[in-house]
């Protein structure tokens, strides 16, 4: 494994407000570069009361702009909300700004519910284009312009990753020869076969020699396992209280899950199963397992905290397990 990343959906806190949030995301930010993490991604959700990154590249440029090395970006920009020449001029202007340090990973999802997403789109289209979209948008990055240019945005030749939850994303970041990221973090059905599809499939571009695999991994570290569990159980809660149609800030922790429904909780613990939760000593055996058993080139970590101060330890203590397990590499 070569580097290890950090995904962040600057979730919202119950008693604090979207400023603080942004702040927090700003400060852990920091803290991950100086942890030696190689990426920090933002997410773009909408409509969603507990997450404060909606609009994700004007986000991805405040976090740029309070770091000096770490690679920043998108993980990812849902490309059916918008037209891909926003997202090259969008990405193209970050990459002029911040030169070799901004990532732009691409999902097929809408991020929302479907009524959000109408409002976004304005006008829904029945076809499924995100293949045609993608390549669209590379061309836009790339090197010849065409009738309609990105500017900036031509010749920034700004990476791109496809993401997924599912076997569609592999075959699709196969075909184009692009890096893949599997979102592992809340969708692990798949994940097995998505790989051995990618690195199967996978045919050699001018953007990538070989495949390059990213894994989405939800850790929540702390002195001990029992404090670790227990601030974990806030990310339940938000995801059983989306599950139920009661979407929120993120819960405090608790030590008592009793307000979820038995199959909506046994339905969270799979969904968020492929992770890391404990003392120091647990989350190393856990998240070597991990590697062991997938293999990827990368791994991407999440985990939601109430705690500001929680967070960041739980931050740290991965680095320094993940630290121990990365083989050094050039930067991809």
């Amino acid at each position: 494994m070569q580097h290890y990343s950090y995904l962040d959906l600057a979730p919202i806190p119950e008693g604090h407000t979207p400023a603080e949030a942004l702040q927090a995301t700003v400060d852990l930010a920091k803290a991950a570069e100086k942890a030696g993490f190689h990426r920090y991604w933002l997410a773009e959700h909408h409509n969603m009361p507990g997450i404060a990154s909606a609009a994700t590249a004007v986000l991805i440029g405040h976090v740029a702009g309070h770091t000096k090395t770490m690679r920043i970006g998108a993980g990812g920009i849902m490309l059916p909300n918008h037209s891909p020449l926003t997202v090259a001029e969008q990405f193209g202007t970050l990459a002029t700004l911040y030169p070799n340090r901004i990532d732009l990973g691409l999902g097929r999802a809408p991020g929302t519910d479907m009524a959000t997403a109408r409002a976004l789109r304005r006008h829904m289209a029945p076809e499924d284009t995100f293949p045609s979209d993608v390549q669209e948008l590379i061309a836009y990055l790339g090197d010849t312009p065409g009738p309609v240019q990105a500017i900036p945005g031509t010749g920034t030749h700004v990476p791109v990753w496809i993401l997924g939850s599912s076997t569609f994303g592999a075959q699709l970041a196969a075909y184009f020869g692009l890096p893949y990221a599997f979102a592992s973090h809340f969708a692990p059905t798949h994940l097995e076969e998505a790989l051995d599809i990618y690195r199967r499939s996978f045919r050699p571009s001018d953007r990538l020699a070989k495949p390059h695999v990213m894994i989405a991994v939800g850790v929540s570290a702390a002195a001990t396992d029992e404090e670790a569990i227990y601030l974990r159980s806030s990310q339940l809660l938000a995801f059983a209280r989306l599950r139920t149609g009661r979407p929120g800030p993120l819960p405090r922790p608790t030590r008592d899950l009793g307000e979820i429904p038995a199959p909506i909780l046994e339905q969270a613990r799979y969904a968020l199963s492929c992770s890391a939760v404990g003392s120091p000593a647990t989350v190393r055996r856990e998240l070597t397992a991990l590697i062991a058993r997938h293999q990827p080139d990368e791994i991407i970590i999440t985990g939601m905290m109430h705690d500001h101060g929680a967070r960041l330890r739980s931050l740290q203590i991965a680095a320094e397990v993940l630290s121990d397990l990365t083989t050094p590499a050039a930067a991809a």
